[in-house]
């Protein structure tokens, strides 16, 4: 049986219809963030109904956004003013009339790589995003651990430094440079020497989170997504080597795998598994 998977960014809205990991249609146009609640509801309704078929069994939904997950409620959506508390899984159901689960884009990020991507072979891993921001999601014993509010990786918010690793390790970093990730990324890659500075940064903070993860969680694997992995090749070894640097159990450093993720569509295909 296919299922519904919906990907919500404050950027673009993606739709697609799922069986068991392959995209039998996909839709997406633009995100109305500066919309009405009903008029962000109703594109929902819109691009959902292009993809149905009448026989999916589910509805899953990645949303950037504090999620109550036992009753389907989202808060404060990123980029998206109007969407303060969504009774979301409530309105699909009622509107389509299809078992509905809704989840954090990050948890389904990891959800994703657990089933179709890095992470299928480890019952216990971290993923973590890389963008505006840093998200993190826990994979435990196979599932995801949310935490009694659903609150479960917040990492990027645990203080660091004289701020936070959001702060240090995310997009905000290259704003204190009064710089972009991309636009330094493009300079590095033509041998410039601050570019270059920036992201061996970058990658000392980032083997730091590493660390208190591996602190906190002691997985099996770390599988890093996001905008900024793309630049890997720039700061990957420098992250590697802060992450060794002054572990106080290098067992558990050295036995981790620490993995990049290849998997397209990620969050959708994790929706489609919550």
């Amino acid at each position: 049986m296919s299922r519904i998977a919906i990907d919500m960014g404050g950027t673009n809205l993606r739709v697609a219809r799922v069986n068991n990991g392959r995209f039998e249609t996909q839709v997406e146009e633009p995100c109305r963030a500066d919309g009405s609640e009903e008029e962000v509801m109703q594109q929902f309704f819109r691009l959902i109904e292009a993809v149905d078929d009448g026989h999916a069994e589910r509805i899953g939904v990645a949303v950037p956004s504090v999620v109550d997950f036992a009753r389907g409620i989202v808060y404060d959506v990123v980029n998206v003013p109007s969407w303060k508390e969504v009774h979301l899984k409530q309105r699909l159901e009622e509107r389509f009339g299809v078992e509905t689960r809704v989840d954090n884009d990050v948890n389904c990020f990891v959800n994703g790589e657990k089933h179709f991507g890095a992470g299928r072979d480890y019952s216990s891993l971290v993923g973590i995003t890389l963008g505006t921001g840093v998200g993190a999601g826990i994979i435990t014993n196979g599932s995801l651990y949310r935490g009694a509010n659903t609150g479960a990786g917040e990492i990027g918010c645990l203080p660091y430094l004289d701020s936070n690793y959001e702060a240090y390790t995310s997009s905000q970093l290259f704003k204190q440079w009064h710089t972009t990730g991309k636009a330094d990324s493009e300079r590095a890659m033509h041998g410039d020497a601050t570019a270059l500075a920036h992201w061996t940064t970058l990658g000392r903070h980032l083997g730091k989170l590493l660390q208190a993860i591996l602190y906190t969680y002691d997985p099996e694997a770390i599988i890093i997504g996001g905008g900024i992995a793309r630049s890997r090749q720039l700061f990957a070894d420098e992250m590697l080597a802060s992450m060794h640097e002054g572990f106080q159990y290098p067992h558990e450093a050295d036995r981790v795998k620490v993995l990049f993720s290849e998997l397209k569509d990620c969050n959708l295909l994790g929706a489609s598994q919550l």
